[in-house]
């Protein structure tokens, strides 16, 4: 039997375009089935590392970041909330008006994963934030959604109430953006396959099926 394909999302909790890659993602490993053994990894990346703990308002932060207009943040809005309708994901864009900084949620990626829990935390945090507009910065929420996947929310307290797996996410950080990912989502199959953006399902399936076949 072939070697699992490793798969490594790169992405941040705050990231939409990140939902729709994932989604996306996911429907193509459904569609190889049991063909392509794979073993995903999220990995983190922060987009905005320097914001405050109160976070920042959507519209004043897109328009400082990338002179957004608020007719083009509008436009870009509802594209993402219908590619993300479309994979069957709910964007509630009139609940989210703030930007959060990510850090502790990508801690507690980081410990899910080693509890065989990431994938489940990662989903659940994306419904948080894009679904239901909620702080992915409380440590409430996070502690909460913790517990919604399995994981002990004792541990998950303790963890945030801590400095552990920040130098571990940290060195991860710098790991990927030394080796020039800039931009998220980005996924990297066996460490050197790169696929950029929200991608559809037929080229992450077409990646998969190539990379796989040793094409």
């Amino acid at each position: 039997m072939a070697s699992p394909l490793k798969i490594d999302f790169v992405s941040d909790v705050s990231c939409p375009w990140c939902v729709v890659g994932l989604k996306s993602l996911e429907q193509a490993l459904e569609r190889v089935g049991d063909s392509i053994q794979t073993e995903l990894h999220f990995q983190p990346f922060e987009l905005n590392p320097q914001m405050a703990p109160e976070g920042e308002d959507t519209n004043e932060h897109l328009a400082r970041k990338y002179g957004s207009t608020p007719e083009q943040a509008a436009a870009n809005r509802e594209n993402i909330r219908a590619r993300g309708a479309e994979l069957g994901f709910t964007f509630r864009m009139d609940k989210r008006h703030r930007i959060y900084n990510t850090f502790d949620a990508h801690r507690l990626l980081h410990w899910a994963e080693l509890e065989g829990k990431q994938h489940a935390l990662k989903q659940a945090l994306f419904d948080a934030y894009f679904t239901e507009g909620e702080d992915p910065s409380s440590h409430t929420l996070l502690v909460r959604v913790a517990g919604q996947v399995g994981l002990d929310t004792a541990q998950a307290q303790a963890i945030l109430e801590s400095d552990t797996y920040a130098d571990d996410v940290r060195e991860r950080e710098r790991f990927y953006t030394d080796h020039g990912i800039h931009s998220v989502p980005a996924i990297i199959i066996n460490d050197k396959h790169l696929i950029s953006g929200g991608q559809p399902p037929e080229v992450f399936e077409r990646a998969l099926r190539q990379i796989a076949s040793g094409e």
